[in-house]
């Protein structure tokens, strides 16, 4: 009886293991720099961190801080594909938002085919946008699980 139990109790732990779901990020920035000065890029990590290495708690009676320091925080093993650029000498490329939208579809169709499932898209622009601005991002997160 205590052998089925442990079996029982063994093909539960898998079952609840298995369906464990798994996420990954994958970012995007392209340049929204004028003059096609900027860099544009798909960027993936191929190493994993976990985040609580590197969290620190305070409240008022303690104030625990975590002593690793950001070189400890960088991912060395990472893939990087080049992207073009938003902007030329004459101004906005068309060309190479299509190419950009080529590579980004390339990369989400690998994913699915890898068995992963796009789950969530959020972007963002960072611009300081005053006269004169000559710097600014777009950059875009593809949440996939599995």
């Amino acid at each position: 009886m205590k052998k089925i139990l442990f079996i029982a109790f063994l093909a539960l732990a898998a079952t609840l293991d298995a369906n464990a779901q798994q996420f990954k990020v994958i970012t995007s920035v392209e340049s929204i720099v004028p003059n096609g000065l900027g860099r544009s890029r798909i960027v993936n990590a191929l190493e994993d961190k976990d985040y609580k290495e590197y969290t620190s708690v305070q409240t008022e009676d303690d104030n625990t801080r975590n002593k690793s320091n950001r070189k400890e925080i960088r991912v060395k093993n990472f893939e990087e594909t080049k992207l073009l650029n938003f902007f030329n000498i004459g101004g906005i490329r068309f060309q190479n938002i299509a190419a950009n939208d080529a590579l980004i579809t390339s990369m989400i169709n690998s994913m699915i085919a890898d068995g992963w499932e796009l789950a969530f898209v959020t972007s963002a622009v960072e611009s300081a946008g005053g006269k004169g601005d000559n710097q600014g991002i777009f950059i875009t997160r593809y949440i996939f699980k599995k």
